[in-house]
């Protein structure tokens, strides 16, 4: 169950990462031909393409999270075993989940009732900024929810009732 769930939103996030690049890119593409084709550059590609790397680059931060391809050190959990790998795994799972909570999740909301309740709009494409910056408390929500499933699937390697556990001790007897 848990697993199909992560498979599911890992999906749906790669969809809409493909979709938002896509979209970036011939805006880029239109941006370009405006300009030097038509010479009469388009008035709101450039912040399009700011709005649009906004969104690719929390959202794609969420989908290297959930594939743990993120930035990490890992010399600590290289150097431990066993049980005491795993549950220093679990806590920096924790501290991910707090982080996204705390920052992304509260901070962001903050942020976009803020500039919605100023009613703060773009200049050129004349949006709130508040739908800009939405996708600050949705990365954070998927960050905690690639979070709290590592945390689960550590808690169940733990308590043996996963394959990762066997996996883990094998290679932590190895060496690697």
């Amino acid at each position: 169950m848990l697993e199909r769930a992560k498979k599911t939103v890992d999906k749906l996030l790669e969809m809409a990462l493909i979709i938002l690049m896509g979209a970036n890119v011939f805006n880029v593409l239109w941006q370009v031909f405006t300009r030097f084709v038509l010479r009469d550059p388009s008035s709101f590609t450039e912040e399009l393409a700011r709005f649009f790397l906004i969104w690719v680059g929390l959202l794609g931060a969420s989908y290297a999270a959930g594939k743990k391809m993120h930035l990490a050190i890992d010399v600590l959990l290289q150097a431990l075993k066993n049980k005491t790998k795993i549950w220093t795994d679990i806590i920096i799972q924790v501290f991910i989940f707090l982080f996204s909570f705390f920052v992304m999740v509260v901070g962001g909301l903050r942020l976009v009732t803020i500039t919605l309740t100023l009613n703060q709009i773009s200049a050129a494409l004349r949006i709130k900024l508040g739908y800009v910056y939405l996708v600050l408390p949705i990365s954070g929500l998927l960050i905690m929810f690639y979070a709290a499933v590592f945390m689960i699937e550590r808690y169940r390697a733990l308590s043996g009732k996963s394959l990762e556990f066997e996996a883990i001790a094998v290679e932590s007897q190895e060496g690697i």
